[in-house]
């Protein structure tokens, strides 16, 4: 607690504003996160369809990522490998009736809008790009396999033994391309590593940007690297090198689905502007076509975790960078963490986790329906969805730098 609350102190400092003759590094960092830059960084991620875990697409991802990362300039790649055992897959059972007016029956709660069924798609048939549905065939394999997870290292100058870790998950599933859930995280992550690598930036303390793999079945790639890292932590090694392979962790930071925040499903209109039924006579909901007005940036942490006091202050430095330095949409910080990549770190070490909304109200009251399903394409959003993940970019770098001393040298 000693390393965060110093750390925390010397953002506090780095912090203070700008005088004339020394102009401000972080304003000019953000500035360098571009929207198209980000989009097309998410469009690359979709040519792998939805990246789901065990597959070649998945494995063919990885390697993509790690070949960018490298033209970053992060050429300190590595790779942490971990078995996974999939479990064998099962005949389907016939799917369950809800109960009449619940969760997912015709009523529906109204608290946080029209609730619907969600869920996964495990049909294919459900997507009708034949060359997408043809290039997420490949099943996962049964049985244990070598998964991997990416990362590359900004290594501090005056303290390389401690660090902030910086993630997302790159695997998805759906039948889709995963562009949100999370081409949308793992895009904003790689764009920090490129910003951080370039000539001339030197941060005080290290950065490292990973990209998980199995999240999707239970954050597997996440909980792998706590266990197989986190007694490492602050050890240098050869002795005597100045070099820290697993500097202490100060802080985990991780990005989960970035882009839709349209609001509670609204009634379907006919052409005449009349509310659409379905067989039951019921209306028919759908998600708002725009992002709305209210859309902003959600910065969680765990209020029941071991390091929930530093998580809360990590969380509100994340905050105050928003309000300085993102450009369209603010933050709001809660004090939930819903089941994503910090979750394993959480009782070892601060760990928030932003994201587009709060996915345990949110999404589970049928707001987003491209979560974990065909549609969740590059093609279904529109620029507005695409400046929200650029909004927690600049969000992030902003928060990092000043947490980890950024430099910039001429």
């Amino acid at each position: 607690m000693v390393l965060v609350s110093l750390a925390f102190s010397a953002a506090a400092a780095s912090a203070q504003a700008p005088t004339a003759e020394a102009p401000d590094p972080i304003s000019g960092l953000v500035k360098q996160l571009e929207l198209e830059k980000y989009k097309a960084t998410i469009k690359g991620l979709t040519q792998f369809g939805d990246r789901r875990q065990g597959t070649e697409r998945n494995r063919k991802a990885l390697d993509w990522i790690e070949a960018q990362l490298k033209s970053y300039g992060c050429t300190n790649t590595e790779r942490l490998q971990f078995q996974f055992t999939e479990p064998a897959r099962r005949t389907p059972a016939a799917p369950r009736q809800p109960l009449a007016g619940g969760p997912a029956g015709p009523g529906g709660s109204t608290l946080f809008g029209k609730r619907a069924p969600t869920g996964v798609n495990n049909d294919p048939l459900a997507q009708t790009d034949e060359r997408l549905r043809a290039l997420n065939a490949e099943p996962t394999p049964e049985g244990t396999s070598l998964r991997e997870n990416v990362y590359c290292t900004k290594v501090g100058t005056s303290r390389p033994d401690e660090m902030y870790i910086v993630g997302a998950h790159m695997d998805g599933i759906g039948w889709g391309e995963a562009a949100n859930d999370n081409g949308s995280g793992t895009a904003l992550v790689m764009e920090l590593a490129r910003i951080f690598s370039q000539p001339g930036v030197e941060t005080e303390r290290s950065i490292r940007f990973v990209l998980w793999n199995n999240e999707e079945t239970g954050l597997n790639g996440a909980y792998a690297y706590v266990a197989q890292r986190k007694e490492l932590q602050g050890i240098e090694s050869p002795k005597g090198s100045g070099k820290y392979p697993e500097p202490k962790w100060l802080g985990m930071i991780q990005h989960d689905m970035m882009m839709f925040d349209h609001g509670m499903p609204v009634p379907k209109l006919d052409a005449a502007g009349k509310p659409v039924l379905d067989a039951k006579g019921q209306p028919v909901y759908v998600a708002p076509k725009e992002q709305r007005a209210e859309a902003d940036v959600n910065i969680e942490y765990q209020s029941t975790a071991k390091f929930a006091e530093g998580a809360a202050r990590l969380a509100w430095h994340f905050r105050a960078a928003n309000d300085r330095y993102a450009t369209n949409y603010p933050a709001a910080v809660g004090f939930h963490m819903t089941n994503t990549d910090s979750t394993p770190f959480m009782d070892h070490v601060p760990a928030i986790s932003l994201r587009e909304n709060e996915r345990g109200q949110q999404i589970g009251a049928g707001w987003n329906p491209h979560w974990h399903q065909p549609t969740d394409l590059y093609s279904s959003y529109s620029d507005k969805d695409f400046l929200l993940g650029l909004n927690a970019a600049q969000t992030t770098l902003a928060a990092i730098a000043q947490l980890t001393g950024v430099k910039v040298r001429n």
